[in-house]
C-alpha cells in the first residue's frame, strides 16, 4: 500500500534525478531508434548504364555508407531522418555528391547515380536531389512535413501542422481523423508513445523549434502502431550536430481587429500580447558524443479583456444590489484568458563503441494558464488556473549487428501532472472568505459579481514504457521487423476536496462544507495501475513491381481492478437478492490483422489498397470514474439513476479500415493522390441501463456505441516551378454513429428523450474540407506563404420556436460553412564571416543566416467557422428568444478567434 501512495513531488523528483543520471551515463559510450529512421536504396551505373561494383556510398555527417554490389545496387539502413549531402564515389570515376537528399522515418529513399570515367583526378560533379512528387510504394495516406517546410509555414505548435493535413477535422478544440472520435489518435516522439493513459491525448506540447519532421498517417497503418483506431502523428525531434551551432528566435504579435459592434469586445491592442522566445545549441561535447540543448519561453494573451470591478471575497453588504453600487476591486484591465509556458529540450547522442549508438532525450514542459469564462469577466480573481508539468525522458539504445541487421531498446518515463483550481490548499481560507460565485440577476447580463469557482481537480499520470524491435533486411526485396511495447502506467484523478455552501443555523447562515476522502460518495484522489503490452511482426516484401505490407499484431490489457459479480445487485445492498461479491476484471486482448499492398501500373502512377483491424482501450479516465458500485446503496425502484458507472471491465474497442487509391505523377513536378475510404467502427464506449432486483435502473458504460465512416480524399501536390509551389487538398466524407460521446446517451434519458440507438452524424460530421498552400519563394532570399482552409458546417440540433419546447432530430442541422487564411513571410540575410582555413564555401565562411519574418491568422478577421451557433437559429450572430439569450448574446469569445500579427527575427549561426 505504502507503493501505491507515492506523491507526485516524489515522481517529479524522480523525474529530475533520472534526467542528470542520463547525462552522466550518456557521456560515457547512433540516435536511431523505430519512428525515427529510414534507408537509402538505389544503383549506381557508368554512362553506358552498365552497373559498377565497390562503388562507396557515404553520408558523411550521419557516419553511415555502404558499397555497390555485382549488380550495382546498395542499401544503407538505420538512417536517421533529416536531409542529407550522399559522396558517390570509386576510383577511375568522377566523384559525385548529390545534396538535398530528404530521408524520412520509416521509409525508403530511392538514390541512383552516374559515375562518368576520369582516367586523371577532377573535381566532383555537384548536383541536387529531387525527391519524386509522389510516392508509388506508400500503402497509406502518410504526410511527412520536414523541417524546412515546417519553418515557412504559419504554424508554432505541433497541432497546428497536425490540423492542416487531409482527413483531419477540428471541433471542440479535439482533433477528428477520418471520422473518428477525440483520443483515437497516437501520439509518438521519437517513435515512443507519449499518450496520456488518463485521456489517450498527447501528454506535450511540441515547438517548431524542436522538429525535424513529422509524419501524419490518416489512414490505415502498420501493425507497429498501437491503441489507437484512427491515426498517427510522429514528431521526429531534431539531434545534436558534429559542428558547435547555434540558433534562436524571438517574436512578438498581438490580436488585431474591428471592434465594437463587428465582435462585441473592445479593441485595445496589445504589441507584446504573445511573445515566444527560444534559443538552441548543439554541437560535439566529448569524443563522439553530441548534445542538443532548446530551451523556450512562451506567453499568451487571449484577445477579450475582464476588468476586476469586483474581488472574490466582497462583503461590503449582504444585499446583492450593494455590491453592485459599491465595486470593491481596483478597476484593472487585463487579459480574462491566459497561458505562460516554460518548455525545453535537451539531447546526448553517444557512438564510442563501434555499431552502437547510445541516446538520451528529456522534454520537459511547465504551462500555467487560465481558461477565458465571460461570465467572470468582472472577477476574473474567481477563475480556476490550470497547470501542468510533463516530462517525456528516456534511453534508446541501437545496436547494428551487420549492414542488414539492427535492434534497439527504448526506457522511457512519462510524467504528467495537472491541476485546475483556484487555490492549492482546498483549506485555504479565502474559499470561505470569497464563498461560491454570486450573480445579481440582471445586473450586466448575469455577470459573476463574487466569490470563486468551488471545482477541484487533479490528474498525474506517472508511467514507465519499455518498447524494442528488431529489423532484418532478409534480402533487397524483403524486411522483416518485429518488436515489443510495455507499458505501467500509475493513474491518479479526482478532486482532493469537495467544497459546497450550506445553510447553518439563524445565527450563522451558510458556510463552506468540506468533503474529503469520504468513499464512496467522495473518494478523493483515486489511483490505478494497470498493466499494457503488446506485440507485432511486420513483413515488408517488394516482389517484381509489387509491394506488400503484411503484418500482425496483438495487445493484452489488464486493468487491475474488479466489478460486482452480480450487476442486478450492483452494492450488494438488495435484501433477499443473490449475494454479489467483488471479482476481478478479466484480461483483454485482441489480434489485429493489417495489410498493404502497391502496384504500379505504369512508371508513374500505381494503384494501393490497404485493410486492417485497430483497436485500443478506452480512456482510464472514462472506465475507472465513478467506478465504486456501493455508491448505488439506496438505489429505490422508480428512481433511475443517470449517474453513469464506470467500468474497468470494458472490452477494446475495434475499427475496421478499409482504402483503395491511385496515384500519378502527372509530370515530375506534379503529382495526383486520390484515395477512397470506409470503416466500421464497433464495440465504442456508450451507456447500456440495468434493471436491479428491486425494480430500480441504474446507468453504466459499456461496450454499446456504433459508427461508419465513408469518404474520399484527392490531393495535389504541384512542386517548385520558378518561384511557385503548391498543394492543394478536398476530403468528402460522412461519420455517423449512435452517439457522439459515451455519455450521451444516459443525458437523453435524463431528459426525457428516446435513448435506443439510432444513426445520426457525429458532432465532427465535416462533409467538405479543403486546405490549399500556395508558397513562392527564392533560394536564401525570400519566402511568401498563403494557407486557405474551408470547411463546410457541422452538425448542430435545432431548436424549434420557444413556445413549443420542443428540439428536431439531433444533429439535423447545419452550421455555415467558412474559409480562413494564414499568411507566412520571411526575408533571409546572410552576414559575411571570415573564411576559415579549408572551409571556403562552408556554412562557416557564410556566416550567420537572419531570418526575418511575419505571420498573420486569420487574415480577413473572419467571426465564424464551425463554432457555436444558437440552436433556435443555426447562426451565431442572432437569437430568436434575445431575453433568453442575453447573455450569450452578449459573449464575444463565442466568435472564432480574432485576426493575429506576429513579426520576429531568427539566427542561425554554425554547421
Amino acid at each position: 500500500m505504502e507503493r501505491r501512495t507515492l506523491t507526485a513531488a516524489t515522481c517529479f523528483w524522480g523525474s529530475v534525478l533520472a534526467l542528470a543520471l542520463g547525462l552522466v551515463i550518456s557521456a560515457a559510450p547512433r540516435e536511431a531508434v523505430a519512428g525515427t529512421t529510414g534507408k537509402i536504396t538505389g544503383a549506381v551505373v557508368d554512362g553506358k548504364k552498365v552497373p559498377l561494383v565497390g562503388v562507396n556510398i557515404a553520408i558523411p555527417t550521419a557516419r553511415l555508407g555502404a558499397m555497390t554490389d555485382a549488380g550495382g545496387r546498395y542499401a544503407i539502413f538505420n538512417v536517421p531522418a533529416g536531409t542529407y549531402d550522399v559522396k558517390v564515389a570509386m576510383l577511375g570515376y568522377r566523384a559525385t555528391t548529390i545534396t538535398g537528399v530528404v530521408v524520412s522515418a520509416d521509409n525508403t529513399t530511392v538514390l541512383d547515380a552516374t559515375l562518368l570515367e576520369a582516367p586523371i583526378a577532377m573535381d566532383e560533379v555537384v548536383v541536387s536531389a529531387r525527391r519524386a512528387v509522389v510516392d508509388l510504394k506508400l500503402t497509406s495516406n502518410l504526410a511527412t512535413v520536414s523541417r524546412e517546410e515546417i519553418s515557412a509555414l504559419p504554424v508554432q505548435e505541433l497541432q497546428d501542422i497536425v490540423n492542416l493535413q487531409a482527413g483531419v477535422v477540428s471541433q471542440g478544440g479535439d482533433l477528428h481523423f477520418r471520422g473518428g472520435r477525440g483520443g483515437e489518435v497516437q501520439y509518438q516522439v521519437d517513435g515512443v508513445s507519449v499518450n496520456n493513459a488518463f485521456d489517450n491525448k498527447t501528454s506535450l506540447r511540441l515547438d517548431r523549434s524542436l522538429l525535424e519532421e513529422v509524419q501524419v498517417i490518416s489512414g490505415t497503418f502498420d501493425a507497429e502502431y498501437g491503441q489507437a483506431m484512427s491515426g498517427v502523428v510522429n514528431a521526429v525531434l531534431r539531434r545534436g550536430t558534429d559542428q558547435f551551432r547555434w540558433d534562436a528566435e524571438a517574436l512578438t504579435g498581438g490580436f488585431v481587429f474591428a471592434g465594437g459592434d463587428r465582435r462585441q469586445a473592445e479593441f485595445d491592442f496589445h504589441p507584446a500580447g504573445l511573445q515566444n522566445y527560444q534559443v538552441s545549441v548543439s554541437g560535439p561535447l566529448v569524443a563522439n558524443t553530441t548534445f542538443l540543448m532548446n530551451a523556450r519561453r512562451y506567453r499568451f494573451e487571449d484577445y477579450f479583456d475582464a476588468t476586476r470591478r469586483f474581488l472574490p471575497w466582497h462583503t461590503a453588504s449582504d444585499e446583492p444590489a450593494d455590491k453592485v453600487l459599491a465595486p470593491d476591486g481596483d478597476g484593472r484591465r487585463g487579459s480574462l484568458g491566459y497561458s505562460r509556458e516554460w518548455s525545453g529540450l535537451a539531447k546526448i547522442t553517444n557512438r564510442s563503441i563501434k555499431n552502437l549508438e547510445l541516446n538520451y532525450q528529456a522534454v520537459i514542459n511547465f504551462v500555467d494558464s487560465r481558461r477565458a469564462d465571460f461570465a467572470y469577466r468582472l472577477n476574473p480573481d474567481g477563475l480556476p488556473r490550470q497547470r501542468t508539468t510533463s516530462i517525456a525522458h528516456g534511453l534508446d539504445w541501437t545496436h547494428t549487428l551487420s549492414r542488414s541487421r539492427y535492434y534497439n531498446l527504448s526506457f522511457r518515463h512519462n510524467y504528467f501532472d495537472y491541476r485546475d483550481m483556484v487555490y492549492d490548499d482546498a483549506l485555504d481560507p479565502r474559499y470561505d472568505a470569497a464563498g461560491p460565485p454570486d450573480r445579481v440577476p440582471g445586473y450586466e447580463n448575469d455577470a459573476i459579481v463574487q466569490g470563486v469557482d468551488l471545482a477541484r481537480f487533479k490528474q498525474n499520470t506517472d508511467a514507465v514504457l519499455v518498447k524494442t524491435s528488431y529489423v532484418d533486411q532478409v534480402s533487397d526485396d524483403q524486411q522483416v521487423k518485429l518488436g515489443a511495447e510495455f507499458q505501467w502506467p500509475r493513474v491518479r484523478f479526482g478532486a482532493d476536496g469537495v467544497l459546497s455552501e450550506v445553510s447553518g443555523n439563524d445565527s450563522t447562515g451558510t458556510f463552506l462544507q468540506r468533503k474529503f476522502y469520504e468513499p464512496p460518495d467522495f473518494p478523493g484522489i483515486q489511483l490505478y495501475v494497470p498493466y499494457i503490452a503488446s506485440g507485432y511482426v511486420q513483413d515488408d516484401l517488394e516482389w517484381n513491381d509489387l509491394r506488400l505490407r503484411a503484418g500482425v499484431r496483438f495487445d493484452y490489457f489488464n486493468a487491475r481492478a474488479g466489478v460486482p459479480s452480480d450487476l442486478a445487485n450492483p452494492a450488494n445492498s438488495i435484501s433477499g437478492a443473490p449475494q454479489s461479491d467483488w471479482i476481478a476484471t478479466t484480461r483483454k486482448h485482441s489480434i489485429s490483422p493489417r495489410v498493404g499492398v502497391s502496384y504500379p501500373v505504369t512508371k508513374d502512377a500505381a494503384l494501393f489498397f490497404a485493410y486492417g483491424h485497430f483497436s485500443q482501450m478506452p480512456a482510464i479516465g472514462e472506465i475507472f470514474r465513478n467506478s465504486d458500485y456501493r455508491v448505488l446503496n439506496d438505489l429505490q425502484a422508480g428512481d433511475p439513476d443517470y449517474r453513469v458507472m464506470g467500468n474497468p471491465d470494458i472490452k477494446p474497442e475495434r475499427t475496421v479500415h478499409y482504402q483503395f487509391g491511385y496515384k500519378q505523377a502527372v509530370t515530375d513536378w506534379l503529382g495526383v493522390d486520390v484515395s477512397t475510404f470506409y470503416k466500421d467502427i464497433r464495440d465504442l464506449l456508450g451507456v447500456e441501463f440495468i434493471s436491479t432486483y428491486n425494480g430500480a435502473e441504474y446507468a453504466r458504460l459499456t461496450n454499446v456505441d456504433f459508427g461508419t465512416v465513408a469518404g474520399f480524399t484527392v490531393a495535389i501536390d504541384q512542386r517548385r516551378r520558378g518561384i511557385l509551389s503548391s498543394s492543394l487538398d478536398y476530403t468528402w466524407q460522412l461519420a455517423q454513429g449512435n452517439a457522439s460521446n459515451p455519455r450521451e446517451t444516459a443525458t437523453r434519458a435524463e431528459a426525457g428523450e428516446d435513448p435506443r440507438p439510432r444513426q445520426i452524424p457525429f458532432n465532427w460530421d465535416q462533409r467538405h474540407t479543403v486546405n490549399a498552400t500556395v508558397t513562392a519563394s527564392r533560394d536564401n532570399d525570400w519566402v511568401m506563404n498563403a494557407v486557405v482552409r474551408a470547411a463546410s458546417g457541422q452538425p448542430y440540433t435545432p431548436t424549434s420556436e420557444v413556445g413549443f419546447g420542443f428540439g428536431l432530430e439531433a444533429n439535423s442541422g447545419r452550421r455555415s460553412a467558412a474559409v480562413a487564411v494564414d499568411l507566412a513571410a520571411e526575408k533571409i540575410f546572410r552576414l559575411r564571416g571570415a573564411a576559415a582555413a579549408g572551409s571556403s564555401g562552408s556554412a562557416a565562411s557564410q556566416g550567420p543566416k537572419i531570418r526575418a519574418f511575419t505571420r498573420v491568422y486569420n487574415l480577413f478577421d473572419v467571426r465564424f467557422f464551425n463554432g457555436y451557433v444558437f440552436d433556435t437559429t443555426g447562426s451565431p450572430y442572432y437569437a430568436r428568444d434575445p431575453a433568453r439569450d442575453a447573455a450569450q448574446l452578449a459573449n464575444p469569445l463565442r466568435f472564432y478567434a480574432p485576426r493575429r500579427i506576429e513579426v520576429g527575427v531568427s539566427m542561425q549561426v554554425g554547421g
